[in-house]
């Protein structure tokens, strides 16, 4: 199996949500709903990633990797592992709530999962910020106190952004997006997220949204103060590096070209500006769905395909690698 996989995004409904993947990224969306994310590559009990196009059209992920798993993801897969990976656009109109994801040392306390994760700002309104980490010098005692009296803002680290930036957060680190951001999140295939404050809001129901203190709590790292994201820049380079993967900014000219060999490592690309012309190399590797990547795709490169991209025009493009063990 050579082929280059695309698949059907997934909405999902938030409050906080918006239309930016209608004006922004030119998708089609379900009418009049605010639209937060769009789960581009999923492998969960509770959500599937379908493939659109060629010869897999239609096939969930799960059941490629189950028929192809050496192909997609080579020869030292081990078969039944779920994709361990998860991509999202996310639209945010709104500020989301102040959360964190439990680090490895208590999620199986907690009976959660684990979640690195890196923000790609593809795109800002006036005033963009992130809030990631705490102020310095603020102590477990202080913020609790904080949030008992509606104050948590006083106790975070909040920075603005601009289109281009970049920052990975880790598991531990307490964190918000601002409103005004939209972003691209690569992130381990995990879906525990603890609610530490939601500044007042209700939620599409019209009630306050479950709030998770007790295992917040538990899982702040109350070491990490005043973390900085990587600013964007012209010039191609590792943003992103942990235990879980690596991505690399490739930034291209309009001609420039990007060679995927077969035989590597499977590889996901995200295209966050401009767009590229695909070429598939060699015998039996294939591009099913057209011959172009365009702003805001996601697609899975498989171990055992081989392809050219040669950008249209100045481009972005994110190289997310080194998560198949």
């Amino acid at each position: 199996m050579r082929e280059l996989l695309r698949f059907q995004p997934l909405y999902q409904e938030r409050v906080w949500g918006g239309r930016a993947f209608e004006t922004a990224l030119g998708r089609r969306l379900p009418a009049n709903d605010p639209i937060g994310e769009s789960w581009e590559i999923v492998d969960r009990s509770e959500a599937q990633s379908i493939a659109e196009g060629g010869l897999l059209n239609g096939q969930s992920l799960r059941a490629i990797l189950a028929r192809y798993g050496a192909d997609v993801m080579g020869p030292a897969w081990r078969l039944g592992a779920p994709f361990p990976i998860l991509v999202k656009w996310l639209d945010c109109r709104e500020r989301l709530s102040l959360q964190v994801h439990p680090p490895s040392a208590v999620a199986g306390d907690l009976r959660g999962e684990p979640k690195t994760e890196n923000w790609y700002i593809a795109q800002t309104a006036p005033g963009a910020a992130l809030i990631v980490g705490l102020r310095r010098g603020v102590t477990r005692a202080q913020f609790e106190a904080a949030v008992a009296a509606n104050a948590v803002e006083q106790c975070v680290h909040r920075f603005p952004v601009a289109a281009g930036d970049s920052l990975l957060v880790h598991s531990g680190q307490v964190h918000a997006i601002d409103a005004g951001n939209l972003i691209l999140e690569i992130q381990q295939n995990s879906d525990t997220t603890y609610r530490v404050y939601d500044w007042g809001r209700v939620g599409l129901d019209g009630l306050p949204r479950p709030l998770h203190l007790a295992q917040s709590l538990r899982s702040i790292d109350w070491t990490d103060f005043e973390p900085a994201p990587l600013r964007a820049a012209p010039t191609s380079g590792v943003i992103a590096e942990c235990a879980e993967f690596r991505i690399r900014r490739v930034v291209l000219g309009a001609g420039e070209r990007v060679h995927l060999r077969a035989g590597e490592q499977p590889r996901i690309l995200s295209v966050p500006t401009g767009s590229l012309r695909v070429t598939p190399e060699g015998t039996g590797t294939r591009s099913p769905f057209g011959q172009t990547l365009a702003r805001g795709d996601n697609v899975l490169v498989p171990y055992a395909g081989a392809f050219t991209f040669t950008a249209e025009g100045t481009t972005i493009l994110l190289v997310t690698e080194n998560f198949a063990g």
